[in-house]
This record gives C-alpha cells, structure tokens and sequence, in this order.
C-alpha cells in the first residue's frame, strides 16, 4: 500500500504588488523565483513563489488552503513579467494625463487583467475627485474599461510596500490582512509621549505596531493601583511605610511610591497595598508560614 503524498505549504504572490498568500502543493517541486499555476476564486491564474515550499503541519491541516495547479511554461511566465512591465508604463501614462487634467490625484498602481479586457486604476485623493474625462482619455489609450478605485493612506503605503524604523519590510506590506483601528489611547496606555513623531508610520498614520502590546499594557496596568492612590509598602521585619503612588512601571509590574519625608522608592507589585486589595505577604514570609503548619 502506498503512502500518502507529502503535502507542502508554499507562498505565492499573483502580483508584485500584492501579499504572499500560503497554497497547499502536492507533487510538484518548485523554488523561490518559479512561477505556478494557482487556484483562485476566479479561476486559475499565474503566482511567482516567494516563500520556500515546507511541510504542512498537523494543526494547519484543517485549514482551507486553495492549491497549486501546476508549474507556469515559460511563455506565461514571460506573459506574467511582460504584463507587469505594461502595468508600470500604464502607471506613467496615468500619472501624466492626471497631471494634464490638473487633478488633485495620486495614482498608485494600475492592474492589467489578463486578456487587456479591463485595467484597476488605484488612487490615493485628500478630496474628492471628478475624473470622468480622464477615465474616457484613459479608455481610448488602452482600448479597455477602466476601473478607478480610490485607496486611503494606509493602502497606499501597503501597496507601495516600504521598510519601517525596525529595519524590516512594513507589516501591512508583509502580513497584514486588514486594518485593526489605532487610537491615542494605545500610545498613552504604553506610556509614549504624543508628540513624538516616531509614533507615526509611513502612512503618516499612528502605526499598527502600538496594537500588539496594548492588551498587555491593559492587562497588567489592571493589576495596578491608580497614581496618587494612598498605599503602604512592605519595609521588611513587618512594618510598613505609608505613602502614595506617583508613578508606575508597568512591564516591571512595580510601583514608585513617595513618602510623606519627600523620599520615594521602587516597590515590586507584591510587596505593596493599597485601598481595596487585601495585603500580599512576602514570599519568604509565606513561606515561613506554610513550613510552621
């Protein structure tokens, strides 16, 4: 009885300026630079690898995974990188036309579907925009229907793709599958000062990156007592001094505390009490207590 086929994984971008999307591949052997034919929700259609192919594993192979069909023939390979290079000119062409217009645009990308039967034009306009006579212009360069589809700023950058302040390629370029909404909120809960600059992406937006430690920062800060709430810190052999809060260290999970001499000291979390939470003894202390019963 022959064993089942090993089934890989392997990422493929049908366009240069679109996401790396995992297919499920089984009997083929392709590399970084090939090009495959895919499954797509409209049919199949060419993709260049971008991911090396690995093995699919056990948690994922409940998951829903469109194949590769097959390996691209140089002719559609050569059909994929031509048509690509006819999408930068028409991006050129589009930009000047608007520019002869005067309209107050940005083109970003333009898409050519196979068969030349419609080109996407995406933009990027602070306001409103009337560009009938530059779809009709546009209609009579490329003999085809046109499709204007006005991106917002986040796009913009995402199609664009870029390299963020971490040194590595922009996160909405890279994996992100939608725009969760960024609020000052998050800034403030990581403590980060609002008028800093390098809290702004290349969109010129708040970046995406203050969402992925904000529930932390919540769910810690929820352990905390509030500034200038009223407290007592554990001194050692019993005694407590009390105080108040002034400031907190959230990711340490410790507490400075300001006494009434004008002296302040960093507390650790267990070692503190305040209004509403009954006292945490010290470790050795519990300890002490659970060796005497």
């Amino acid at each position: 009885m022959d064993s089942p086929a090993v089934e890989y994984l392997i990422g493929v971008r049908l366009r240069e300026t679109a996401q790396v999307d995992d297919y499920k591949m089984t009997g083929f052997d392709l590399h970084v630079g090939d090009f495959c034919i895919v499954e797509t929700a409209n049919g199949a259609a060419i993709g260049e690898v971008r991911r090396p192919m690995r093995e699919l594993p056990d948690f994922k192979k409940t998951q829903l995974y469109r194949r590769v069909v097959g390996k691209a023939t140089t002719s559609e390979a050569q059909e994929w990188r031509g048509r690509r290079e006819r999408e930068q000119r028409a991006i050129e062409t589009c930009r000047a036309k608007a520019r002869d217009k005067s309209l107050q645009l940005k083109v970003i990308d333009v898409e050519i579907e196979p068969g030349d039967s419609r080109v996407t034009v995406f933009f990027n306009a602070a306001e409103r925009v009337d560009f009938r006579d530059l779809v009709r212009d546009l209609a009579r360069e490329f003999h085809a229907r046109i499709e204007m589809r006005q991106v917002g700023a986040r796009d913009t950058t995402k199609i664009m793709d870029g390299i963020g302040p971490c040194g590595r390629q922009l996160c909405c370029s890279s994996y992100l599958r939608k725009f969760e909404p960024i609020s000052v909120k998050m800034a403030k809960a990581q403590e980060m000062p609002l008028t800093d600059t390098r809290l702004l992406g290349n969109c010129g937006r708040l970046k995406c990156c203050l969402l992925y430690e904000f529930s932390t920062y919540e769910e810690l800060r929820a352990r905390l007592p509030r500034v200038n709430t009223p407290c007592q810190a554990s001194c050692g052999g019993g005694g407590c001094m009390t105080g108040k809060v002034k400031s907190l260290r959230v990711l340490k999970e410790t507490v400075v505390v300001g006494f009434p001499d004008g002296t302040e000291a960093e507390v650790p979390l267990d070692q503190l009490t305040w209004e509403g939470r009954a006292h945490i003894k010290p470790q050795l202390e519990q300890q002490g207590d659970t060796g005497a019963q």
